[in-house]
Order: C-alpha cells, then structure tokens, then sequence
C-alpha cells in the first residue's frame, strides 16, 4: 500500500510539473498576468521618456497613441469590451485577419508606435526582440507565425502614426517662439537652471474628445496684488509660510507626487539631470495596478489604458493653453522678489507658467474616468515612484488620490490655491465630458490613412 501511494504521489508531481493528464484528471492552462504583462512593457516606454526628458504633455501624447494602438488592434480582431466602445475604429486592415494572438500583436504594435514618437525610441527595437522571445515562451503563438502577427502590428501602428502625425506636433517647432512677457505679475524662468518655457504652444495640438477648448477655460485668477489682505496676497503668504513648516508627512506628499521631469541638481559647475516619471506616468501606472488589482483580461486592460491615456492628452491640451494665456508667475519668483530672497520651494519649479496646476487638472480627469472604471470605492497601492526610489503609498480611492497629488503642489511651494482648486474643477469637467462622449456618442472617428 506504501508503494501505490508513493506511484500516486509521483504521478500527480508529474502532472503539475509538465501541466498534462494522462489519466483524464483536469489541469486548467494557467492564463498570462495580461495587466502586469501589459504595464511591464508599456514601463519600457516610460523609461525611453525619462531618457529623453520628455515634457509632461508630451509624454501624455506619447501614452495616448502607443495605448490607443492597443485598443484598436483589439478592437480590428472583433474583441468583445464591457465597457462602451472608444468612439475610435480602423479601416484598412482586412488583410490579416483572425491572427492567434492579437494580445501579443497588441503589444508589438505599442513598442512600435513608440519606437517612432520619441527621440531615443530607437531602444525599444531590442524591447521589440525581447518580446517576441517571450511571447513563444509563453506559447502565445509559433515562430512560424511571428510574421503575420507583426505584419498586422505593423499596420495598425502606421495608421496610428498617420493620425499623430496630423496633430500639429510637427508643426510646433516653426511657430513662434516664447518671451516671457514683461511685469510683476508674469512667469519668468526660474532657478537653478533657469530653462526656458516648455511647450508654449502646446494649445495648438488636436484633443482626441475636446471640440472646444474655451468651454474648459478656468475661472479667472486672482489678480496679481501685493498689497495685505488681497486674495493675491493671501495666497502667497500661505505658500510661503506653509513651506517654512511643513511636517514630515507634508514632505513626503510633496515628493511623491513631484513628477518633474526637468528636475537638476548642482555638483560644482555640473548640472546633473534627476530622474522623475512625468505626472501623466504617474497616472498610467496607477491604471496598470488598478487593472491588476482587478485581475481584467487583455482588452478590458487596453481599453481603460486607452482611455485614460487619451484623457491625459486633452487634459494636458487644456491646461496648457490656460498656462501661456494667464503666463502666471510662480510663488519662488515672486517670495524671492518681495519677502524673501533666501527662500526656495520644497520642490523644484517646473519651467512653465502657474496657472493651473498641471497635477491637479490632469490627476483629476484620470480619477473621473477610473473612478467611474473601477468603483468609487477601489482601493489600492501605490507603486508608481518605487522605480525612482519613493516609498509606496495606500489610496481608498482614486479622488483621494487626485486630492493628494493637487494639494501636494501647495506643500511643494510650487502653485498658488487657486491654481490648485481651480485646476480640479478643469479636470473634473473634462473626465465628465469624455465619459459623456464615449458613453452616449454613438458615431466613430474612423481612421483610413
């Protein structure tokens, strides 16, 4: 009896080892981590953005087409979403149909957008190799059947690519350039290094879901008034003695939520760039941990990167055109100038004009769109800045989180209030109206180039 138990437990080890059954006992096919797959390989396009210092609305672009090419390689192979269909579909691409795996394609065709929208996309050619390598291992397909697959990647990037390149990114360059206007109250560079204002044009990019960028202008801010007791002046004093006071915990929001791409640090007369995930890379990991958090299949994963990738992109549009038409100054200047000339922010000042507050416009329109995704009540964990070595933090739910990443720019020393709160109100108005559209507009933008 001792022997016919040892036969039976060899037997069963074998099973479990090499995943078949030769006595008819059911081994289920263990399915791939799709979310955790899908956010590792869209990280590697976060890593070529740090590489090439890409500006927080440029790298929301970048996400938003290298996603949406995901969703739309789905949706091109008849995929089934829970969800109302992004108001966005391929023609073109009847050629290859019905491939093995549009997962693995999905996300071929990702790096690929990629590899051509950044500068150092050229990395991702080995990250391209890596996953084909991968994609046999995990018996998603056959090496015989790579080519068809990277075939039809390859078509649904360059209609993609054909869209971007149509929405005014490569005309920005040949518009005129920005000089801070002149006055107390306007932005002007500032230090360490003093850059030069970022992507003043930015409102001339296509929106995927905005018709109209004025119907999300922001409420006007508070005039520029040093005199005591002025709402201007209020506000200053309130960053200003904030920053001389901030608690631990304080600190700790500020720096997580920092997200500036564009930091740099002194060592004698070297400038030393500081390696930081842009605000919209902050959010797009925040979708991967919610998806796997969820446990969504492949599509449900494309499609709420997609969307939220996309929301990014206008949000961006949105309050960059309020930037360099308000062309605020920021509390550092302003302190330096009239209170105090030895005081310095927590954080870094972004080279941009003030208001509004980036981080609070766009942080709010991810939460409206995961929120209404995920349940008002997901909660989860925040790894996002562990890679750029920043502790983890525990959300209940993504409006919590959107509340600390807006007022962590108060605690940094780097907006005004009113830029922050009215900043929120942006967002939340742009979350809301492309949840309208992709909910209750029944017709499709479809792309034939």
């Amino acid at each position: 009896m001792s022997m016919w138990n040892n036969k039976v437990s060899y037997l069963l080890l074998y099973i479990l080892m090499v995943g078949i059954c030769p006595i008819g006992i059911a081994v289920e096919k263990k399915t791939p981590d799709w979310p955790k797959i899908y956010s590792d390989q869209l990280f590697h396009l976060t890593e070529v953005m740090v590489t090439d210092v890409a500006s927080p609305p440029v790298a929301a672009r970048i996400y938003a087409y290298a996603a949406l090419s995901t969703y739309l390689m789905m949706e091109s192979e008849g995929a089934n979403f829970d969800q109302p269909k992004i108001p966005f579909h391929i023609q073109g691409t009847s050629g290859i149909t019905g491939i093995k795996s549009p997962e693995f394609a999905a996300i071929y065709t990702m790096l690929l957008v990629g590899e051509k929208l950044m500068p150092s996309g050229y990395l991702l050619q080995e990250k391209q190799e890596n996953w084909i390598d991968r994609a046999i291992k995990l018996k998603l397909l056959k090496k015989g059947e790579v080519d068809s697959h990277l075939q039809k990647a390859q078509q649904i990037a360059n209609k993609v690519l054909a869209i971007a390149g149509k929405d005014g990114y490569k005309e920005l360059t040949a518009l005129n350039r920005y000089t801070p206007k002149e006055g107390p109250g306007y932005w002007y560079p500032t230090p360490p290094a003093y850059i030069a204002a970022v992507e003043p044009e930015w409102r001339t990019i296509k929106p995927f879901f905005v018709d109209d960028l004025d119907q999300f202008a922001p409420n006007p801010m508070a005039n520029f008034d040093l005199e005591a007791g002025s709402s201007f002046h209020n506000q200053l004093m309130e960053v200003y003695e904030v920053g001389k006071s901030l608690s631990e915990e304080q600190k700790l929001i500020a720096n997580f939520w920092d997200c500036n791409p564009f930091m740099v640090t002194y060592s004698g007369h070297m400038a030393i760039g500081v390696k930081k995930i842009s605000p919209g890379g902050h959010w797009m990991g925040i979708t991967g941990i919610a998806a796997q958090k969820a446990q969504l299949n492949f599509q449900e994963t494309a499609y709420i990167h997609s969307l939220v990738g996309m929301t990014l992109h206008d949000a961006f549009i949105s309050c960059w055109k309020a930037k360099y038409e308000t062309n605020r100054i920021r509390p550092e200047t302003v302190i330096n100038r009239t209170i105090d000339q030895r005081w310095k922010p927590l954080l870094q000042t972004p080279p941009f004009p003030e208001y509004t507050s980036g981080h609070s416009v766009i942080s709010q329109a991810s939460a409206v769109i995961l929120t209404s995704y995920f349940g008002e009540d997901f909660s989860f964990l925040d790894t996002s800045e562990v890679y750029f070595g920043l502790p983890e933090r525990q959300f209940d739910s993504f409006f919590q989180a959107s509340a600390e990443a807006a007022i962590s720019r108060l605690y940094g020393g780097i907006h005004f209030r009113d830029a922050i709160e009215e900043g929120v109100k942006q967002g939340d108005r742009i979350g809301k109206m492309i949840l309208d559209k992709v909910q209750n507009t029944p017709k499709t933008l479809t792309i034939n180039n």
